[in-house]
């Protein structure tokens, strides 16, 4: 890995080269993980991009998923998983042989890993507390709800919530389709699922009424709510789509569509209420919206453009509001610094 000050604008505030094709970013606390499609995992500081810890995952990774405060991480591949621990830099490596794609924090605690068409859920030693009974197909994506008593499981055909140590699901929100991302509203109002049907599908938590929303070009396998649970960003076509989810939610309603890619690889709200995203695209290009102005149906342009790397954007993640990372296919790690809370 090498650093470098790259003779650019003042905005930006570090970057950095690794020995991988990046895959996934978290960013938590004062904390920005990498995660490689080799498996190579480095863990750096926020602000200064220093390399805090590293592992390396048997089998490749897929994604990476810092614990709240960042004293932990988890990350996840094609053939197990592994834990780091911040305090010593302690590496936990399990490889299981089965898909693991992705990792769900309850709190610094306690973390849920999919394990296949299982779901483990372990303490922060690695120590299994209990597992869900398989679903009907590899689980893709987890999240947790009821400040991590609920952990809702998408695997095809449905989406799944499990209690604490209950292996069957307590609740099911059906949808026969295969599900390849999970976003649920912060308000927890909402469960939505991005689907490789082109089609994102939403259940009401308090009744388990559900809308369709069809129609995408292509499937939808990113999709991100904002801090306020107001607004529902999501691939699936050339445009973004923010969907608005204030009052009764977006049925009988219009998106805001956001044109800058071609190709949409990576997506992220900004911290806050200000409705500020960000984007990246095939091409190299990372572009910043405003994304909740203007009327329904509008097709947005971005605020401004930052295309000066060209390698296809790789991930995308806000380290508080104030510096954006973005990680692009040739191993290059960037941060942007944003002074203003309400400005882009």
């Amino acid at each position: 890995m090498s650093i470098t000050t790259p003779d650019q604008a003042l905005s930006v505030a570090w970057e950095i080269t690794i020995d991988d094709a990046p895959v996934a970013l978290s960013a938590s606390g004062d904390l920005v993980a990498v995660a490689g499609a080799e498996g190579t995992v480095r863990v750096l500081d926020a602000a200064m991009g220093a390399e805090m810890g590293a592992l390396d995952l048997p089998g490749g990774a897929l994604k990476a998923q810092l614990s709240p405060s960042a004293s932990h991480l988890a990350a996840t591949g094609p053939r197990g998983y592994a834990l780091w621990r911040r305090t010593d830099g302690r590496v936990i490596v399990r490889e299981s042989g089965a898909w693991s794609s992705s990792a769900a924090w309850a709190n610094d605690e306690r973390v849920a890993i999919a394990s296949g068409r299982v779901t483990l859920v372990l303490d922060a030693d690695g120590d299994e507390l209990w597992r869900t009974e398989p679903a009907a197909s590899t689980v893709t994506d987890l999240a947790w709800l009821r400040r991590g008593r609920r952990l809702a499981v998408a695997a095809y055909g449905a989406v799944r919530g499990h209690e604490r140590h209950t292996a069957q699901p307590v609740v099911t929100y059906p949808y026969i389709g295969s599900h390849l991302a999970l976003a649920v509203a912060p308000t927890e109002k909402w469960i939505c699922s991005g689907n490789q049907d082109a089609s994102i599908h939403i259940w009401r938590t308090r009744d388990g009424s559900e809308l369709t929303m069809s129609g995408y070009p292509e499937k939808v396998s990113r999709l991100a709510f904002d801090d306020t649970g107001f607004w529902l960003a999501a691939d699936g076509a050339p445009d973004l789509t923010v969907w608005d989810f204030s009052g009764k939610g977006p049925a009988g309603t219009t998106p805001r569509q956001l044109r800058c890619h071609e190709t949409i690889t990576a997506l992220a709200w900004r911290p806050g209420p200000a409705g500020h995203l960000a984007s990246g695209g095939h091409d190299g290009t990372v572009a910043l919206w405003s994304a909740t102005a203007g009327q329904p149906a509008n097709r947005l342009r971005p605020v401004r453009t930052l295309d000066d790397v060209d390698s296809a954007v790789a991930a995308l993640a806000w380290a508080g509001p104030h510096l954006l990372i973005t990680a692009h296919r040739d191993g290059r790690v960037r941060a942007y610094g944003l002074p203003s809370r309400t400005a882009l």
